[in-house]
């Protein structure tokens, strides 16, 4: 059985704009293949090497964004009742706000408020609505999180 990946419509659109500008690095490399060959003995040649590495991981990745495009679910907008897949929440923990999207784990990006919901704080979340709170544990404690909003 396949899996499913659970995008939004901009992830879906991130991925496949990655997924151009990597097909289009393919005869790039393939120049660098070329020209390491030149050098002569292949089996002491570290730039041949490096640019079949560089070959390898590149259709790696294309073929890992290949396959989530093929069976990608989009997420519509999340509820704006309870946190779902596709939600906006504002959390606050003392004093401190938090914004969150939550998001599939192909999309997760903490960096960017982008969180997993299958991540502890994403999983500690899901199902809640405005006012309830979620324990989340973490390597450094326990955090008590109030949603305020959900959008």
């Amino acid at each position: 059985m396949k899996k499913l990946y659970q995008i939004t419509e901009a992830g879906k659109k991130e991925l496949q704009k990655e997924l151009e500008e990597l097909k289009s690095h393919r005869a790039r490399i393939a120049d660098k293949i070329a020209d390491a060959r030149d050098f002569g003995d292949l089996s002491e040649n570290a730039e041949y090497d490096a640019a079949r590495e560089e070959q390898g991981l590149l259709e790696t990745r294309v073929a890992e964004i290949e396959d989530i495009l093929l069976n990608a679910e989009i997420i519509k907008a999340g509820s704006k009742t309870k946190v779902a897949l596709g939600s906006t929440v504002e959390v606050k923990t003392g004093k401190k706000s938090f914004t969150y999207t939550i998001v599939g784990p192909v999309e997760a990006d903490p960096l960017e408020g982008k969180i997993s919901n299958e991540s502890p704080i994403g999983v500690a979340l899901f199902g809640k609505k405005v006012g309830e709170t979620a324990e989340i544990k973490t390597p450094k404690g326990a955090f008590t999180y109030e949603i305020t909003r959900i959008s």
